[in-house]
């Protein structure tokens, strides 16, 4: 591995495959749960607007569902003609503040909501997920194809639609991080097995990426290296797969994760479980079931700053490739700590929920660290509109987040071009 002698600044340019960000700092992908029937709001402009406002380098838009039956949630916004006029009037806003934009794409596999999309979760093997109440099915080789297909032609819209960057999911157990995962895939064919036969899937959709858009926008993939579930994909399996993928060339950077939407939602978390919140806002029956065993299922993990760290610089160390550390990048000595541990940008969530313009705040305050309390109540509130729940929504964002009148700029005009002139204020 290359020696990385000089420690950049994160308030510092970076390039970032054909792109350069203005620093180092990166919105990291929370779904919003501001998209409505497959489409972008106003809302949702104004969701990331506000981040580009605060000083980020990039925001990332998630979660843009490569499929139908790929969608987490059912008004998840998918690569249609009706969705690019909404998609551009996203990238474009977000431009107009000086910051970079990336599209997180990925098909939900074992975690999609079946019934939501009227069609079956599809995995590696059949399997019951006891979260989601439902089972899903064994992808068959031709849905295979077809999803890895899928991606190739969601990054080729997201270049249309103006984005500098795609986000390749390839964690929490999603499609790809399903066939990854041990515990996961019991298959006996070519997608099974060994670690070489488990990766194909993954690596297969990021060629399908780099062959759709070639060095247009910037690739970047996150992936798990640990599942957070005894027998799952781990740090020993992760470490390889990385060095596969950076000897494929289908990446410019890489970025960490962890936990299981599948097997152990708050692994990547850390901090409290807000089991009343998570209860009050699902349907039943899997309300009664959270509140029956949510403590068995939603496990509290106790939080510290830059907690991917350790596990993290592993990966570092074993690859050249950029790499942004995720997780717990709450302070400017989290942010330099990276930096001079060789990563290449930092990411942050749940921070940047709290305060959208904590990135200009640190900038002229290097003492300035996050408010956020890492409660997770903000977790629940997907289902309404992504949001802290300590902060009143209108001091940051647009008072028609989570209100049907917010969504009303999701229907384009009559020529078909997006009209922003209804939304909800």
């Amino acid at each position: 591995m290359s020696t990385r002698n000089e420690t950049p600044d994160v308030f510092s340019a970076g390039r970032l495959g054909p792109l350069t960000l203005r620093n180092r700092t990166i919105k990291a992908a929370t779904y919003e749960g501001l998209s409505h029937r497959g489409r972008v709001t106003q809302d949702l402009v104004d969701f990331h607007v506000a981040y580009a406002k605060g000083g980020v380098g990039m925001t990332t838009v998630a979660y843009l569902a490569v499929a139908k039956d790929g969608r987490t949630d059912r008004h998840q916004v998918l690569w249609t003609d009706e969705a690019m006029p909404g998609l551009r009037a996203l990238t474009d806003a977000v431009h107009a503040e000086g910051a970079a934009v990336s599209a997180q794409i990925g098909h939900g596999g074992p975690v999609a909501e079946a019934r939501g999309n009227r069609s079956p979760a599809l995995a590696p093997s059949a399997r019951t997920n006891v979260i989601a109440m439902n089972r899903s099915q064994a992808a068959t080789r031709a849905d295979i194809e077809r999803i890895v297909a899928a991606h190739g032609h969601a990054a080729s819209r997201a270049v249309e639609a103006g984005f500098d960057a795609v986000e390749v999911h390839l964690g929490h157990n999603y499609f790809a991080s399903a066939f990854l995962s041990p515990k996961l895939n019991r298959r006996d064919d070519e997608f099974g097995g060994s670690l070489r036969n488990r990766a194909k899937v993954a690596r297969g959709i990021l060629q399908a990426v780099r062959d759709a858009v070639g060095d247009r926008i910037a690739i970047v993939a996150k992936m798990n290296m640990d599942d957070g579930a005894p027998g799952g994909f781990w740090l020993d399996e992760a470490i390889p797969v990385a060095q596969w993928l950076e000897a494929d060339g289908t990446l410019d950077a890489l970025e960490m994760t962890a936990g299981s939407s599948l097997l152990n939602p708050m692994y990547l978390f850390k901090g409290d479980v807000p089991l009343d919140e998570f209860a009050g806002v699902m349907p039943q029956p899997i309300k009664a079931g959270v509140k029956a065993v949510g403590h068995r299922l939603l496990k509290a993990y106790p939080y510290t700053d830059g907690f991917l760290l350790e596990d993290a610089k592993q990966v570092r160390a074993a690859v050249d490739l950029p790499m942004v550390l995720l997780g717990g990048v709450s302070s400017r000595e989290v942010m330099d700590t990276a930096m001079a541990e060789g990563f290449g940008f930092v990411a942050m969530a749940r921070a940047l929920l709290r305060e959208p313009d904590l990135v200009n705040r640190m900038q002229a305050d290097e003492t300035r660290r996050s408010l956020c309390i890492h409660c997770n109540k903000c977790m629940p509130t997907n289902y309404t509109g992504t949001r802290c729940v300590l902060v009143d929504r209108r001091t940051t964002r647009s008072a028609s987040w989570g209100k049907p009148e917010g969504y009303a700029a999701t229907t384009p005009g009559p020529s078909g071009e997006w009209d922003a002139s209804h939304h909800g204020s």
